[in-house]
C-alpha cells in the first residue's frame, strides 16, 4: 500500500464513523476513525454474505455506505455486549 491509499482509507474510516455516530451516538475523531475502519471489514463481509449490492456508482461513496453500515452494526453490538 503507498501514503496515498493510507490516507484515503483513514479519510473513509473517519467519514463512515461520524456517519455511524450521527446515528448511534458518540464521538472523538479517533473513535470515528477506528469505528470506521472496522466497520469497513464488517460491513464489507456481512453485505457480501447477505448477497446486497448498494448499486452506488462512485466507488469512494459506496465504500463510505458500506463502512458506515458496518460501523453501525460494531456500535450496536458493543453496547449490547456492554
Amino acid at each position: 500500500m503507498d501514503v496515498r491509499a493510507i490516507i484515503i482509507m483513514i479519510l473513509i474510516g473517519l467519514v463512515a464513523g461520524w456517519l455511524a455516530s450521527l446515528v448511534m451516538g458518540g464521538g472523538g475523531m479517533i473513535r470515528y476513525i477506528i469505528t470506521g475502519l472496522i466497520g469497513s471489514v464488517v460491513g464489507s463481509v456481512l453485505l457480501s454474505a447477505l448477497g446486497v449490492n448498494i448499486g452506488i456508482g462512485n466507488p469512494i461513496v459506496s465504500q463510505i455506505v458500506v463502512a458506515a453500515i458496518g460501523a453501525i452494526v460494531v456500535i450496536a453490538i458493543a453496547r449490547v455486549i456492554a
